[in-house]
């Protein structure tokens, strides 16, 4: 099958690729982006988090058919505008939201998807935004200052403009 999309801002064409193939394996194995991780294979962890279209997807489930003519952003796409860390990134950092680091590009996805829907998100929304993420070494506590402290600076960028 012929294969059009967007992959972090870049055109992508690809011929002949397995029409059962996963997202989670092209992005991977052909393409040679490492950040989803390959967690439970089932949907259920979150490790295989990108957003399809701007909305959290887990790769590990998402056929290839589903991909074609939309935008893919996985950890890699995602950087400041100095080409350094994003604003979230950051943030995972500074609140020590990063431990083994094994479920970090999903949960930061998670978090922008949550603020793109819902830019002031409570934390009890915040929680909600990364509940299909899990995490065993945290304790979500972190995570959750991460995301809402990238919130209140975004907001506080925005009035500042």
């Amino acid at each position: 099958m012929k294969l059009e999309f967007t992959l972090n801002g870049e055109p992508i064409t690809l011929d002949d690729v397995p029409e059962e193939m996963k997202l989670l394996d092209l992005l991977r194995d052909v393409l040679g982006l490492t950040g989803a991780k390959r967690g439970c294979d089932t949907g259920t962890c979150g490790a295989c988090s990108v957003l399809l279209d701007g909305r959290l997807t887990k790769s590990c489930r998402t056929p290839l058919s589903k991909v074609a003519g939309r935008h893919v952003t996985t950890i890699e796409g995602l950087h400041g505008p100095d080409g350094g860390l994003s604003d979230m990134q950051a943030a995972f950092l500074e609140f020590g939201a990063v431990q083994c680091g094994f479920c970090t590009p999903g949960m930061v996805l998670a978090g922008e998807a949550l603020l793109l829907k819902n830019p002031a998100p409570t934390r009890d929304e915040i929680r909600k935004g990364i509940n299909s993420n899990l995490c065993r070494c945290t304790g979500y506590q972190q995570i959750v200052d991460a995301i809402e402290a990238t919130a209140k600076r975004r907001a506080a960028q925005s009035e500042e403009s």
